[in-house]
């Protein structure tokens, strides 16, 4: 039994991500920010923590982590980077204000949360740390140019943490979903979801369950050589 703490847990993939884990009957918190209906029906239905915080704010952030790892009984042994916000809109258009947004719930809410968990990792020298990113971190995506640099960001912040905390006997990987049937994308119309299903070789659009998988396996023991890795989870949208 791991203590595990997820961001963006009370919906889409950080959702999938709670239940898988508890399914196997991990400790589990999660963060939200505001959707309290649905934070509560995931710990009901789950048993995990909710934890209402906004942790765009480094203070904020720091609570959490005492909060959850309070709750949990010890240090956090698994965090999963998945809170994030999108933004559509021409780059010359878009407000200082959009741009912190993004940047801040994108990139740097996974570094306040990463600095406030490693040190209880480095000391039981083990951790699982997975980020989630996005395809559009790889391949940029026209009028989604802050979305784009901040899951760019993501790789970077893996590869170059993974190469830090490996001697300490911690795993840091990145999974770039495509393009997931999540609330983020239900703004999309039947016409662009069957175009998306016909350019991705798998043919259909990802699942939350789909993402979920694949950080339950980076979390794993089974992947306890796998670090600085980013792995595609976009049924070939992306290849």
């Amino acid at each position: 039994m791991r203590r595990i703490l997820i961001s963006g847990g009370s919906r889409g993939i950080g959702r999938a991500c709670v239940e898988a884990f508890a399914a196997c009957g991990d400790q589990v918190a999660f963060i939200y920010r505001s959707r309290d209906e649905e934070a509560a029906r995931v710990a009901a239905a789950t048993g995990a923590l909710a934890i209402k915080a906004d942790i765009s704010d480094p203070n904020e952030a720091r609570r959490a982590v005492a909060a959850a790892e309070t709750a949990l009984g010890g240090t956090v042994e698994v965090l999963v980077n998945n809170a994030g916000v999108a933004h559509s809109g021409l780059l010359q258009d878009m407000t200082d204000a959009e741009w912190r947004q993004v940047c801040d719930t994108n990139l740097s809410v996974a570094f306040y949360l990463c600095r406030a968990v490693i040190s209880g990792m480095v000391a039981a020298h083990s951790g699982r740390i997975v980020n989630v990113g996005s395809m559009w971190g790889k391949t940029g995506a026209s009028c989604e140019v802050a979305y784009s640099a901040t899951k760019a960001g993501l790789r970077g912040m893996t590869m170059a943490l993974a190469k830090e905390l490996g001697p300490s006997g911690i795993t840091v990987n990145c999974v770039e979903p495509g393009f997931i049937d999540t609330d983020m994308t239900a703004e999309f119309d039947d016409e662009v979801r069957a175009v998306v299903c016909e350019d991705t070789p798998m043919g259909r659009l990802g699942t939350p369950a789909d993402v979920a998988a694949a950080v339950s396996f980076l979390s794993s023991d089974a992947a306890g050589f796998i670090t600085g890795q980013i792995i595609g989870v976009d049924g070939g949208l992306a290849v």
